[in-house]
């Protein structure tokens, strides 16, 4: 099948690997199309790390079909879709591990989270939350195994990309890591990558959440990424608000939140090649609140 490339997944290109993905997703989504019988719509734009487009199964259903770049965040999506059941997220259709294709629930209309204003987005976070952070355990990767990757991954890109921020940044985040991952609370599926983006307005229940990447942590970390998501606004007093309320209303430990949040966002502030300033903005933000 012919097939264009949103400008979202261009940056696939930069690495073999993704090379090998790009050259690789006509004949996926021509195996997907058939073996499920799908009609499909153009590619949506806006998504980064899956090929993403509307589908529409033989019975009428209403469908998104979701081809993963194949790394390790968004390995048990699928999992996690199926252990939710639909509360508070998309449904799961149908799964093809080997192909990482996705057939899941079409949100509509599928406005954005951060479309509303930041206090009713918040009020949205409040209640999904603790619909979501059931118990879980394997398959799912352990918060403290993914922590002691960004230990071991964060002093060694500061270094390749040449220093990017000031040291304490960096110690910062690791004496936090050290600390908190020996002393986590209850342990429930928890979502690296629930920000207001992920969050659609939908027919079935009123908003539900799209593209997770599961964990299993303890409930503070839950918060950590509608905390330092800038789609709410992005400004010092912007970020305390969102720690300040979603800590006090879900009875969260504010500064374990903090904490959390200070090292996630800076561990996703470095990647290969890059840094993205607007997230080492954030840490300086956080730990300037202590």
């Amino acid at each position: 099948m012919s097939l264009e490339i949103p400008e979202g997944l261009r940056w696939t290109g930069r690495y073999p690997a993704g090379r090998a993905w790009l050259a690789g997703l006509p004949d996926r989504l021509a195996e997907c199309v058939e073996r499920w019988e799908l009609r499909v719509g153009p590619p949506f734009h806006s998504a980064f790390a899956s090929l993403a487009m509307p589908a529409e199964l033989p019975d009428g259903t209403l469908a998104v079909l979701k081809l993963q770049y194949p790394d390790d965040d968004s390995v048990h999506e699928a999992t996690a879709l199926t252990h939710w059941a639909g509360r508070g997220a998309i449904r799961l259709l149908a799964h093809d591990a080997a192909r990482r294709a996705l057939l899941v629930e079409r949100c509509l209309p599928g406005t954005p989270l951060h479309a509303l204003p930041p206090e009713a987005a918040l009020d949205v976070v409040v209640a999904l939350l603790p619909r979501l952070g059931v118990p879980a355990g394997p398959p799912f990767t352990p918060l403290a195994a993914e922590a002691a990757g960004w230990t071991e991954r964060l002093p060694a890109k500061w270094e390749r990309l040449n220093r990017p921020f000031e040291r304490r940044l960096l110690d910062a985040a690791l004496g936090l890591l050290a600390d908190l991952v020996p002393s986590q609370g209850e342990q429930v599926l928890v979502n690296q990558d629930l920000h207001a983006g992920n969050v659609l307005a939908a027919g079935r229940q009123p908003w539900l959440v799209i593209d997770p990447k599961p964990l299993v942590g303890e409930r503070e970390f839950a918060a950590v990424p509608m905390v330092r998501g800038p789609e709410l606004g992005h400004s010092p007093a912007a970020v305390r608000h969102r720690l300040d309320r979603l800590s006090a209303e879900l009875g969260l430990d504010r500064e374990r939140v903090r904490g959390w949040a200070v090292a996630h966002t800076l561990a996703w502030s470095l990647g290969d090649d890059q840094v993205f300033p607007h997230q080492v903005e954030t840490v300086r933000w956080l730990l300037d609140q202590a």
